[in-house]
């Protein structure tokens, strides 16, 4: 059960919200003072805070400080009067999750705790979601491995990077070579790799090691907004510019001012925010909805997408002039199928947190499982293979070897069926092995099916169940096809 403590100097405000709280399942401490809630919270541990701007006995600003200082890790929503809404957002800047404005109305309430513990939950993922690795090659969390120039780990960056680790093949050294030598810069910076690859992991990196470290980072999810959001989750809006906004609200660029702001998945974005966006970045002032103030911005941009950018300029979803004020500097991150001699590596941190969250000690992986994870195309990449790990620790007793019973079942039916090409009895040469008549259109029509399902089958390494959600059939369907058209295994 998530903990909150509420501080507000009016006995109805603390009342009513901790009643309101407390049914939606949430523990609440209320008290009036703001020495008291310190205290409270040196005994007690708190998730989040709403604290009233105004006390009898200091200020928010100073209380806010006291609580990040106790417990970093704790949300702090700030609850203000109307004047004082140009505080609440310096407050923002200053280490508050938001702000609340009065009159105070329940399900805006609800919905930002909700909100707040949802990125809070993201955070603490996205922190255990990457390996750790010391200098000397033992696990320990989720660091990253940085060389220098003459191949040796960077001291500087392991200290600032603990959280993040990446691998030791040639493709994570090159691509540490390139954060390390565009993160002091203030370039824009495109991230391209597939999903599960850690994009918004390298653009922390990026962000700890620049002149903007001390400052916000802002993460912002374009695949997720629509176009009548996008524009307030951006530049923010006023109180009233549109039905439901009850309450002004601060956008990302303004959030991360002085910072980063990483957009992932900005191929999204529909045309009418590019175009928005491309002013933001050559005038670096933004309007938020329904106000006609500008408001300057010094903020560092970095983008990510899971396609490249130049292909959706191509195909005309993206504009030309933006991709190009982006494309400063470009990083490729490599698919974990490219860099397998890393497996370990991330296996054994994986396994480690997966041991400190369920409380249990793993065995050993089999000879078996390692054999199939080397051969596996890890089309999720790094998530894939944690959510992997997860899965086998849970379903293995404890000190018991990890077996290949315990892997989804994808996994074990590709590697079941691996290696087809080499001595199984599948005729590659792309001829139906029954064809009589090549004037026949049936005939014909099945050399185009046999081709097709060879060609599809080869794509996903004869995953049978990939196979059939790619060709639109089920797979009885496709066992039967496997079998008239003689494609045997």
């Amino acid at each position: 059960m998530r903990n909150i403590l509420i501080i507000d100097d009016e006995i109805n405000i603390c009342t009513l919200l901790s009643k309101f709280l407390g049914k939606h399942g949430f523990k609440v401490d209320t008290t009036m003072s703001g020495a008291t809630a310190l205290k409270m919270m040196k005994e007690k541990t708190f998730d989040l805070v709403l604290c009233d701007y105004r006390l009898k006995d200091t200020d928010g600003a100073q209380l806010l400080q006291d609580i990040l200082q106790i417990n970093p890790r704790t949300i702090v929503i700030i609850i203000t009067g109307y004047t004082d809404v140009r505080v609440a957002v310096d407050m923002v800047k200053n280490g508050a999750y938001d702000y609340l404005s009065k009159p105070l109305y329940p399900d805006e309430i609800l919905n930002l705790v909700h909100k707040a513990f949802a990125h809070m939950d993201a955070e603490r993922e996205r922190e255990e979601s990457m390996p750790m690795r010391t200098v000397n090659g033992s696990s320990a969390g989720s660091a990253a491995v940085v060389e220098s120039s003459d191949g040796e780990p960077d001291g500087e960056m392991l200290d600032k990077s603990h959280k993040y680790v990446y691998g030791e093949s040639n493709g994570a050294k090159e691509l540490f070579r390139q954060i390390k030598l565009v993160a002091p810069t203030d370039y824009s910076v495109i991230i391209f790799g597939e999903t599960g690859t850690g994009k918004e992991s390298v653009a922390h990196l990026i962000h700890h090691h620049s002149k903007r470290h001390n400052q916000p980072f802002v993460a912002l999810d374009c695949g997720s907004l629509s176009k009548e959001l996008a524009a307030s989750e951006l530049f923010g809006h006023e109180k009233g510019s549109f039905t439901g906004a009850i309450n002004t609200k601060i956008g990302a660029f303004e959030q991360a001012h002085g910072g980063t702001l990483f957009l992932d998945e900005v191929a999204n974005l529909s045309y009418d925010i590019q175009v928005a966006l491309l002013r933001v970045i050559q005038e670096k002032v933004i309007r938020r909805v329904g106000s006609l103030k500008e408001i300057p911005i010094d903020v560092r941009i970095i983008v990510a997408s899971n396609e490249k950018l130049s292909e959706s300029v191509a195909k005309g979803r993206f504009r030309e002039d933006l991709f190009h004020r982006f494309n400063e500097f470009t990083i490729y991150i490599p698919p974990l199928r490219e860099r397998v001699e890393d497996l370990p590596l991330f296996v054994d941190a994986f396994m480690r947190q997966v041991e400190r969250e369920l409380q249990k000690n793993c065995g050993k992986i089999t000879n078996e499982v390692w054999e199939c994870f080397s051969r596996y195309n890890w089309p999720g990449n790094i998530r894939e293979l944690k959510n992997v790990i997860r899965r086998a620790c849970l379903l293995t007793p404890e000190h018991e070897d990890i077996t290949l019973s315990t892997l989804p079942l994808e996994m074990k039916e590709s590697f079941a069926q691996q290696p087809y090409e080499e001595d199984h009895q599948v005729n590659m040469s792309g001829e139906l092995i029954s064809i009589t008549n090549e004037n026949d259109l049936k005939t014909v029509a099945l050399q185009a099916e046999y081709n097709k399902i060879i060609n599809v089958l080869k794509e996903v390494k004869y995953n049978k169940t990939k196979a059939a959600q790619l060709l639109n059939i089920d797979r009885k369907t496709l066992y039967n096809k496997l079998r008239l058209l003689n494609i045997n295994y």
